[in-house]
């Protein structure tokens, strides 16, 4: 085992063990505010994407998406508001998509609106999770395991067979067939939360398939701006797995597509 490796995978059991103090230690209320430091956290990361060198500027878009956060969360109050708000975060990561196929190129101001599209509604959708009665910390748990999982898959399938790339301009190391194995490795997850939550099979797997493809979109937007900006990382606060933004990217993706497709079935209300 590389040392690398070894320091992602002690870095990752830390990590998990504060998630789950976190999600079942703490009330909801102090649950929903760390989960809130950590999406602003990763937007002082994201500043850096913007090319945003002085830390004025960079408080100033952390506080941009502060307001962003509130005013999405205002939005979400009512079951209509939350669906318009979870549609409109659907369709962004379309058009991300469309972005980074068609024509990946970045300028500050599009990395900053990118960021708080990105992060506003995923923060919500987090916050909105939590506060599903008594349960709402496993949905929590639920949703980032579908993610993870589909990250751990693409990543030891893409290093062990990965032949064909998935997007060479933007991140050349990840292939189709890491994809083919992350998307593989979330429906054991997506089965689990069907016994565990007493949800439809088939429909709970569709719906995580997707959310696992719009995790890739979340990972791929973050690499492009990454380059744009000319770093590797987000930033160094976990050893052997770099920032907050390189932690999160692709729950940014995922996480309002499977508050949607809950909601939308009448799992969540």
């Amino acid at each position: 085992m590389s040392d690398s490796l070894r320091a992602r995978i002690v870095t990752a059991a830390v990590l998990i063990a504060l998630l789950l103090v976190v999600l079942f230690a703490l009330p909801p209320v102090a649950t929903e505010c760390v989960l809130g430091l950590t999406l602003l956290l990763g937007a002082w990361e994201w500043s850096a994407f913007c090319k945003l060198r002085r830390p004025w500027l960079r408080g100033a878009y952390v506080l941009a998406v502060a307001v962003a956060m509130g005013l999405a969360w205002r939005l979400s109050r009512t079951r209509a508001g939350l669906e318009l708000l979870l549609g409109a975060a659907v369709l962004w990561w379309l058009v991300a998509l469309a972005w980074l196929t068609l024509a990946p190129r970045v300028r500050r101001g599009s990395a900053a609106i990118a960021g708080i599209c990105s992060l506003a509604p995923a923060g919500v959708a987090l916050a909105r999770l939590r506060l599903q009665g008594e349960r709402g910390a496993e949905w929590v748990l639920f949703c980032l395991l579908v993610v993870w999982m589909a990250d751990i898959g693409a990543y030891f399938v893409g290093r062990r067979f990965g032949r064909r790339p998935l997007a060479p301009r933007i991140s050349p190391h990840k292939t189709w067939e890491g994809v083919l194995g992350g998307m593989l490795t979330c429906i054991p997850v997506a089965v689990a939360g069907s016994f565990w939550f007493s949800v439809p099979l088939g429909r709970l797997v569709a719906l995580c398939l997707a959310a696992a493809g719009f995790s890739i979109v979340g990972d791929l937007t973050e690499s492009l701006l990454k380059r744009f900006a000319g770093v590797k990382d987000s930033g160094r606060l976990f050893p052997g797995h770099g920032g907050v933004m390189d932690r999160i990217d692709s729950l940014t993706g995922a996480l309002p597509v499977l508050l949607l497709g809950l909601t939308v079935m009448g799992v969540l209300s």
